[in-house]
């Protein structure tokens, strides 16, 4: 018999500030809870519940999972579907979830990318699978370069309209796309609520690209993915490489970009952190929180402790 889970009362006095998200009447947590990687079928559910209680009840309300997100694909969705059940049902309120099509998801031409037939059939699914009936944010993945960008947005609008997402987001699209798209969705009063992108002090393409910049002049929120670059920005790989970390794993990071230029400009970042009395993660998380147009940063989690460090950065 499961222990009933009751949020804790302080929650919303727990040291969490909330930004609003663009021109909207949506407030996001600054630090938001992802479900990339920790929440699959491979992974100890009961942690799961652990790690998204201690968020729930530090004041993180967004939760931001994708299709396929696992491993296995959906699996993540699934857990978030247990979570429901067990846990949140009477948190629903006050919860904002988000998920996501555009990368690839099951066998065939009607699997991936950008058509209507994907993104609808695929948010059906997501809804089954998350035990939900609506996401408060749905997301075109990425851009499709051979779809007709109105089919894809078309296809957002009605999602809206048919009651299945309050909100449309895009993530990963260049400029130029998110510029017609930010104009289509206005004109049919679906504005775009939030841009997703990659940004970190490694990787700066949002600012350098003008995408962080058009945000903030458009009312268009921006949240920020792989905020630590994997774990790149954090104390974990100062020392060389450990047995147990993502990198010896090589499925995302691999071994070879922790270049002896790489590694020394780590050790610069560490150096300036701790000049101010902060780890290297948290110096990484405050500085994206600085830029001009950033609503959240989405940060990963694989225990408790580790999203406790990562909300020091507030």
């Amino acid at each position: 018999m499961k222990e009933m889970y009751t949020a804790n009362e302080n929650r919303y006095d727990n040291g969490m500030k909330y930004e609003r998200c663009g021109r909207s009447g949506v407030l996001l947590p600054k630090v938001s809870l992802g479900f990339w990687h920790n929440f699959g079928s491979v992974d100890p559910y009961e942690r799961s519940r652990e790690i998204t209680h201690y968020a729930f009840d530090h004041g993180i309300t967004h939760f931001d999972l994708a299709n396929n997100y696992g491993p296995v694909y959906g699996s993540a969705e699934e857990t978030m579907g247990r979570l429901m059940d067990d846990d949140f049902s009477p948190y629903r309120d006050e919860l904002f979830i988000s998920t996501k099509a555009g990368y690839d998801m099951w066998p065939g031409p009607y699997g991936n990318w950008g058509s209507r037939k994907y993104l609808m059939a695929s948010l059906d699914q997501s809804l089954k699978r998350m035990h939900l009936d609506y996401v408060d944010l749905f997301y075109s993945h990425r851009f499709d370069p051979e779809t007709p960008m109105e089919e894809t947005l078309q296809a957002l609008v009605d999602i809206v309209r048919a009651g299945k997402a309050l909100y449309i987001g895009i993530s990963n699209w260049p400029l130029e796309p998110l510029r017609f798209a930010t104009q289509y969705l206005k004109e049919r009063d679906v504005p775009l609520l939030i841009y997703q992108g990659k940004l970190n002090m490694l990787n700066r393409e949002p600012i350098e690209q003008g995408i962080l910049d058009f945000c903030a002049q458009e009312g268009v929120g921006f949240i920020a993915f792989s905020p630590l670059a994997q774990g790149l920005l954090t104390d974990r790989y100062l020392n060389g490489i450990p047995a147990d970390s993502r990198m010896s794993k090589g499925k995302f990071l691999k071994e070879s970009m922790l270049t002896p230029e790489l590694l020394a400009q780590l050790r610069e970042y560490n150096a300036q952190a701790q000049s101010q009395g902060k780890t290297l993660a948290e110096s990484a998380l405050a500085w994206i929180l600085a830029q001009n147009g950033v609503t959240s940063v989405l940060v990963g989690a694989s225990s408790t402790s580790q999203l406790e460090k990562n909300l020091r950065c507030l």
